[in-house]
């Protein structure tokens, strides 16, 4: 079973007024998707974001958003890079299939020979 994890890639303190309690202390954080299993570790591309207030601990979505969230918003998400979508194998990936290669090898060694 895979495990999914969202790395921070990028925060960001506003000077906005929250929408629920009008005060100056948002934060702006993007995070990046990250996968994880025993075989691989895959970095997606999938970006995400999510605005806080710092006061009364309130997510802002997007719905309630004012103009002047939405242009710094716009601002720090052209900021933004995250890392290069990859997949790096483990070193137990590496072991089966070396073992599944010495295997096949092995049953082609006695087919040949006639030993099977």
């Amino acid at each position: 079973m895979a495990k999914e994890k969202k790395i921070v890639i990028k925060e960001a303190i506003l000077s906005n007024n929250c929408p629920e309690c009008f005060n100056q202390n948002l934060k702006l954080i993007f995070y990046q998707k990250h996968t994880f299993n025993a075989f691989y570790r895959k970095v997606t591309n999938m970006v995400e974001h999510e605005i806080k207030c710092k006061k009364c601990h309130s997510i802002i979505y997007p719905v309630s958003w004012t103009p002047d969230i939405e242009r710094v918003f716009e601002y720090y998400d052209k900021l933004v890079e995250p890392d290069r979508s990859s997949i790096h194998f483990t070193s137990l990936f590496y072991i089966l299939f070396l073992v599944g290669i010495a295997l096949v090898a092995a049953a082609v060694y006695a087919h040949l020979e006639g030993i099977i």
